[in-house]
């Protein structure tokens, strides 16, 4: 298919596949016979719908969407390897963050959280610091509260990390499955943040809802 169906088949503008074209974020088409003529396949729209899931829903710059497709495209890049740079580029690091005594109670206390669970966690993962930031900030803003919830967090999470990669171990093909991990890695994000909010309203119904009125 010419760029214009490519559009078409996509829902992507002719203008935004071609700046995706320039940034390298989409491969080029199969040169045709005409000079300024490329062919597209079903791999573009494909693409094109990996990029956009990952622009407008995970909210990642053109930037961090390059750099996550250039592990994703290197078949030399071990799984691991590719979701390490994927982590590593949706997660913000340290914004500022007050090295004080609540911070050094925090990475104790993650530092613990990891060496107990036995999680394989490298010391330079800027999820580890964003958790300690996040700890520190609760106990900041909310005493000890709030830090009880880090151990039934761990527990769940964990729980769900394997399910994340049980669906991409079911995976044959590498490719396909990078692209799933990448998914699931971006928008799994998004997914369970609504879906705790649907359960903590529900829980919140149970518990705290008014009793309905008596009807007379």
């Amino acid at each position: 298919m010419r760029v214009s169906e490519l559009s078409s088949a996509s829902g992507v503008p002719v203008a935004t596949i071609k700046y995706y074209l320039r940034e390298g974020l989409l491969p080029r088409g199969e040169v045709t016979t005409s000079a300024n003529q490329a062919s597209y396949g079903a791999a573009h729209v494909r693409r094109l719908a990996l990029i956009r899931s990952l622009v407008d829903v995970g909210g990642l710059s053109i930037s961090a969407v390059r750099k996550v497709l250039d592990a994703v495209d290197d078949p030399s890049v071990p799984l691991h390897q590719m979701l390490g740079a994927t982590m590593e580029t949706i997660t913000p690091g340290p914004a500022g963050a007050e090295h004080d005594e609540y911070r050094a109670r925090a990475a104790d206390e993650i530092g613990r959280l990891i060496a107990d669970r036995g999680w394989r966690v490298s010391g330079t993962s800027p999820a580890r610091d964003t958790a300690i930031d996040v700890l520190a900030t609760m106990r900041r803003v909310g005493g000890d509260r709030l830090a009880g919830l880090l151990t039934p967090y761990a527990a769940a999470v964990e729980r769900i990390a394997e399910a994340d990669l049980d669906t991409v171990s079911a995976v044959p093909d590498r490719d396909l499955r990078a692209e799933a991990a990448l998914i699931g890695t971006v928008l799994g994000d998004h997914l369970l943040a609504a879906l705790r909010r649907l359960a903590q309203e529900n829980v919140s119904a149970t518990r705290f809802a008014p009793p309905p009125p008596e009807s007379t």
